[in-house]
């Protein structure tokens, strides 16, 4: 059993700290005052050929696993840009896996060299205003017209969606009516985003803002058959291979937002001085600030547990749950201790913890609700009965 990184791992925390040096911390404050997506550093990123690191070697990609692809989004949320630089990134990192496990050779080598290479830019569009997690009762419907499908529909929350050339879509291709199991029916789509048969509407959000979150109104969309993931019917089993990894990933990042608030905190604390000495000399300084590292180490132990296991090839969906939760709710204890540690001046937009704080609730909230996971726990671990 070793907990100790690979030089091969080092060195690409290294070289990712290096890169995001280029985008210091004034950058990522005006992006958020903008509102403007970051095309620099995901050009950069491109360029340095890390959007492709968990994609195969036959399509570009680097082939490495979801470990790597981990300890690489964290390096960028610990950097200094937080959820916005990761968020601007997910769509190559991991919401192409899909088409990495379930796709024909022609269909690996059209779409995702594209996307990997930074030419072009994706969303995701899973989830509706009506159904949340109740991914079954998904109502956007693609329906079989000759050569492909016509689809109509709406989507909420689709990262990117505004800046996106291609869209990853579920949709229901066979009624629910119609279907023996409500998980059938459901068909996974990577096709063209059509902005003459898709509006988009930016939803006004708390925070990371150069990373639009949007409605989608699809009206009449034809998807040829040829953009179709996998059997039809089959894209709910499709997408569940690719939950684990967004959750490992999710959990890595709100890690690297929570060290980052820390560092900040603890180097303010050193230079803070009142009463004639520096406010770190106080126990009520230090010790919160130290339980909230060692809850952010712990939990970092978990996610990279889960990382392993998946590429390992062995079951993660507890360890990846618990290690997004734990991750999670300990950066947000991190960040909130920073903002506290830093008293007035940790509201104030200049020393970036009030981004952080913003920004470290999206891990809390997505992709899958605290409580949801402690559900998940409850009944798949302690085997304690359905909650409702």
């Amino acid at each position: 059993m070793d907990f100790a990184l690979t030089e091969d791992q080092r060195n690409i925390r290294d070289a990712v700290f290096q890169l995001c040096a280029q985008f210091p911390d004034d950058y990522w404050l005006e992006r958020d005052k903008d509102a403007v997506f970051p095309f620099d550093f995901h050009r950069a990123m491109a360029d340095a050929g890390w959007l492709g690191i968990a994609m195969p070697e036959a399509t570009g990609g680097a082939g490495l696993g979801i470990t790597e692809a981990a300890i690489m989004v964290q390096a960028v949320a610990e950097a200094g840009g937080g959820m916005t630089a990761a968020s601007s990134i997910h769509g190559p990192v991991f919401s192409l896996e899909p088409i990495a496990l379930f796709g024909t050779d022609e269909q690996q080598q059209r779409m995702i060299p594209p996307i990997i290479s930074g030419a072009e830019k994706m969303c995701f569009a899973v989830t509706e205003p009506n159904t949340g997690l109740d991914t079954t009762k998904l109502k956007t419907r693609a329906d079989r017209v000759e050569g492909g499908y016509r689809v109509n529909g709406e989507k909420i929350w689709i990262t990117n969606a505004h800046v996106a050339d291609r869209m990853m879509l579920l949709a229901r291709t066979t009624p629910l009516d119609q279907v023996k199991n409500k998980t059938q029916g459901l068909s996974l789509f990577f096709t063209k985003l059509d902005r003459d048969k898709i509006e988009h509407q930016l939803i006004p959000k708390m925070g990371r803002h150069a990373v639009g979150s949007n409605m989608l109104f699809i009206n009449d969309l034809f998807i040829p058959e040829e953009d179709r993931i996998g059997e039809e019917g089959q894209g709910f089993r499709i997408i569940l291979k690719g939950l684990n990894p967004e959750r490992i990933l999710l959990g890595a990042e709100a890690i690297g937002i929570g060290r980052n608030a820390i560092q900040r905190a603890a180097r303010y604390a050193r230079e803070r001085i009142v009463f004639d000495r520096p406010i770190g000399m106080n126990q009520g300084i230090q010790h919160p600030l130290a339980k909230c590292w060692m809850q952010l180490e712990a939990a970092n132990l978990m996610v990279m547990q889960a990382a392993t296991l998946f590429d390992k090839g062995e079951e993660c969906g507890v360890e990846a749950n618990s290690g997004k939760y734990l991750a999670a709710e300990s950066a947000f204890e991190a960040c909130h201790t920073a903002m506290l540690t830093l008293g007035g001046m940790g509201y104030a937009q200049e020393y970036h913890v009030e981004r952080l704080l913003r920004e470290v609730l999206i891990p809390r909230t997505a992709p899958v609700s605290p409580h949801m996971i402690l559900n998940f726990i409850a009944e798949k671990v302690l085997e304690l009965p359905k909650s409702y």
